[in-house]
């Protein structure tokens, strides 16, 4: 199953996230090499994640043993936030190409509205000063890296262009000078922060959604306590969503991906274990029930549950895209 974008192409629904961390980059090549045995067609990295080249050793590899066709699969990047000026566009997009061994990608994505400093160095993407503190580039021009996001598209090394992480007004500034418009905005999204909004937003003007974290951020559990990250939300264990998974003798995550599929949301959930990574693959079997739709879209948090914020001092940033300061959650009880 598939979305059509507005330009044409098709995304498949079911993507392979590959941002590993906190496991090693390398882990992406053997994920990837199962991935593809099961029958997944779309991986999504970004320079950021830092496996650009393991996602690319694994295709490479797939490529050579006639495994499958380039024209089959549906690859994703992102530009880094420290390549956030019209200048370092084409810079980035030759270095992940060159990364991922490939020609071409299908959706080159703007990794964050909120640049960060440029130092000369393209792999010092997320700069820090002598005491720890994360640099931002005040000057991010998100129309005039737009425009060069398009040459992208007219030199042949993007099939497609994209955000990632961009609000409705951000949006809606990219479409008044678009000459290609963005046709998708990866965003996170799942039952506890279903966005919708946004979703209207990006239906009415034709921007397809794709879904990071679907399944609430579990694994940020185990991201480093210096870079304050909220714990994800216990979706998976949700009354409602366990509640479901015994109707439908389904797993919660299943569940859970099959509700942000029949939203028309694309899903890219990460697993490097092959019985998760079939689990996660085969949710296109079943269809919730409407009245299941509604208890889930229930659930909505909204704003409170939200977990990805970009780095410590992000909301400083004039293009700060969630518009409030980072959620703190409570004390545990």
């Amino acid at each position: 199953m598939s979305i059509k974008l507005s330009n044409g192409h098709n995304m498949p629904l079911v993507g392979l996230g590959c941002s590993v961390f906190p496991e090693p980059p390398s882990v992406v090549e053997k994920a990837v090499e199962t991935a593809l045995d099961i029958g997944y067609k779309h991986f999504d990295t970004a320079t950021l994640y830092n496996t650009e080249l393991h996602l690319g050793n694994a295709l490479r590899k797939a490529f050579d043993a006639g495994k499958v066709k380039r024209e089959d699969l549906f690859i994703v990047t992102k530009l880094p936030q420290n390549a956030m000026a019209p200048e370092r566009v084409s810079q980035f997009m030759d270095k992940a190409l060159r990364d991922l061994q490939l020609q071409y990608v299908d959706l080159y994505l703007v990794h964050w509205p909120v640049g960060m400093l440029y130092r000369g160095n393209e792999k010092e993407m997320v700069p820090v000063d002598g005491d720890g503190n994360y640099l931002y580039d005040a000057n991010t021009d998100l129309e005039a890296i737009w425009k060069e996001m398009e040459k992208l598209v007219e030199s042949g090394r993007a099939k497609s262009i994209g955000v990632s992480n961009f609000n409705e007004k951000q949006l809606e500034r990219i479409l008044k000078i678009a000459k290609i418009p963005p046709v998708n905005n990866q965003v996170e999204l799942h039952a506890y922060l279903q966005q919708p909004q946004l979703r209207e937003f990006c239906n009415k003007h034709g921007i397809s959604l794709t879904a990071y974290y679907p399944l609430g951020g579990l694994s940020r559990k185990d991201y480093p306590a210096k870079l304050k990250i909220t714990v994800a939300p216990k979706l998976l264990e949700d009354p409602v969503v366990l509640d479901l998974a015994k109707k439908y003798n389904r797993s919660p995550a299943q569940i859970l991906l099959r509700f942000s599929t029949q939203l028309d949301v694309a899903v890219i959930p990460k697993s490097s274990n092959p019985s998760r990574q079939l689990e996660n693959f085969q949710i296109m079997d079943f269809t919730l029930k409407n009245e299941d739709l509604e208890l889930l879209k229930s659930l909505d948090q909204g704003e409170s549950a939200r977990s990805c914020f970009s780095w410590p001092g992000a909301e400083k940033h004039p293009e700060y895209p969630f518009g409030h300061a980072r959620f703190v959650p409570p004390p545990a009880e």
